[in-house]
């Protein structure tokens, strides 16, 4: 327990970091308008639903790097973190392209003119860092798998200092520039995504920690096997992310429907549930690492143990925040807007927050944990049929008047949350199912040798 919580803290702080910054968006953009809301609140969902499920490619560098971290084998890991680099630049170039072309997406909002043209300021404006952030993704994957998170945490922490001065900056227009509005928050984003970059790559290069890597000791060209590999377990836990975020976007612009009210009601709830859910990913990631490091040095008991304390950890942590959530609804939603209608409907919608974080934890601690294993493909397969099926399927049913000839019950937001809260408890306690048994036989399987000469 105390190597997993020295190993998740950091994490976690880390990635609060980050969703700080789109909270700190949603507040900003609250002050100016509704308009300004509604279009960071569909911007960043469709942002999300490309750009996380892309970099979610990427996390396969982590549970590779704990293997060999646990195997000593540190030359591979300089190699490997060299190929990743590669494949970050190919994923760059796809998602300058995919957030240029957004108009699909936009089509399902049916959303006004007025906030469409912000929307797309906002996506043009993200675009600029997105070469800038898979490429600090590698850097964290290569940090987080050998056990070293604190580097990201702090320049993390940094990132969030510059987030408010720059998003005034540029959404207000100070010292002659134009204001910008919603997307003066994707420009803010943009700058600190290549300030942090050059900087976790500067830093890495003169630590003297980090030399056994050999990581500028030559230069590598891009490896068939080694990519193949990586894209094996990246592409499936992609497909994931992709499955989990579009479930999420298509519920924002579906919920964008009913107007601009709902749409800012729902982000304001879909703004904490992402930042709550920084809190199992953490330990899901530091219990992932720990997990990779023993099966490195083929102690899959070892690894077993460290599984069952995550769920603990993260489950125990999600009650306390669940319960927090609830009982202060309506003070967090006046946090946000003084808009009274929005204000009114995120607070109910705050309690089914409550009950979705709950699965969330069982959830994202599993799938980390499966991705030590090596193990993506079965949980893409539970998630799509859970959160697209159950959960966006339902959420048209239970939200929706009806859509496609389909009978809808017209719940309204309240309605798609409730669909997404029986998809994410679904899903979650089948990917954890499939975690014991991947465990158990792990465990099983090694039993024997452990008495061999």
């Amino acid at each position: 327990m105390r190597e997993l919580i020295r190993l998740a803290w950091p994490v976690f702080v880390a990635q609060v970091a980050v969703m700080a910054n789109g909270l700190i968006d949603t507040l900003m953009a609250g002050r100016l308008s509704a308009t300004d809301l509604a279009a960071v609140g569909v911007g960043s969902a469709i942002y999300a639903s490309l750009f996380i499920s892309i970099t979610g490619i990427l996390l396969a560098l982590s549970p590779t790097v704990a293997h060999l971290q646990g195997a000593r084998q540190y030359g591979e890991i300089g190699e490997q973190v060299r190929q990743a680099g590669w494949l970050a630049a190919a994923l760059a170039l796809l998602t300058v392209l995919l957030l240029a072309f957004p108009d699909p997406l936009l089509a399902i909002a049916r959303l006004s003119p007025e906030v469409a043209l912000k929307v797309r300021a906002y996506l043009d404006a993200m675009a600029w860092g997105a070469p800038a952030i898979l490429v600090f993704r590698v850097f964290y994957g290569f940090s987080a798998g050998i056990g070293r998170p604190r580097p990201v945490m702090v320049l993390n922490l940094l990132g969030l200092a510059l987030k408010v001065p720059l998003n005034w900056l540029f959404m207000s227009g100070l010292f002659g520039l134009p204001a910008l509005g919603a997307a003066g928050c994707g420009v803010a984003s943009s700058l600190i995504a290549w300030t942090l970059a050059v900087l976790a790559w500067v830093w890495c290069r003169r630590q003297e920690d980090y030399r056994r890597y050999a990581l500028f000791a030559r230069w590598s060209w891009p490896e068939r096997t080694r990519l193949a590999a990586l894209a094996r377990l990246g592409l499936p836990i992609g497909a994931t992310f992709l499955v989990d975020v579009t479930a999420f976007t298509f519920m924002a612009l579906f919920i964008a429907r009913f107007g601009a009210v709902a749409s800012a009601a729902h982000q304001i709830a879909a703004s904490l549930a992402a930042l709550f859910f920084m809190m199992p990913t953490a330990i899901g990631h530091a219990a992932g690492v720990l997990v990779g490091q023993a099966l490195g040095r083929n102690q899959a008991a070892a690894a077993r143990r460290a599984g069952l304390t995550g769920f603990r950890l993260g489950f125990g942590c999600a009650l306390v925040l669940a319960s927090l959530l609830a009982l202060g609804s309506g003070s967090i939603a006046a946090l946000y807007t003084r808009d009274g209608a929005v204000r009114a409907l995120a607070s109910q919608l705050l309690l089914l927050v409550a009950l979705y974080h709950l699965a969330d934890a069982i959830q994202a601690v599993a799938v980390y944990l499966l991705r030590s294993y090596r193990k993506a493909l079965v949980p893409m397969t539970i998630y799509a049929l859970a959160l697209w099926g159950v959960g966006l399927g339902g959420g048209v049913m239970l939200g929706l008047d009806g859509i496609g000839g389909m009978i809808g019950l017209g719940w309204g937001p309240a309605g798609f949350w409730w669909a997404a809260i029986g998809g994410l408890w679904l899903a979650g306690l089948a990917v954890a199912a499939y975690w014991w048994r991947i465990a158990r036989n792990a465990q099983n399987a090694v039993a024997p040798s452990a008495t061999s000469p």
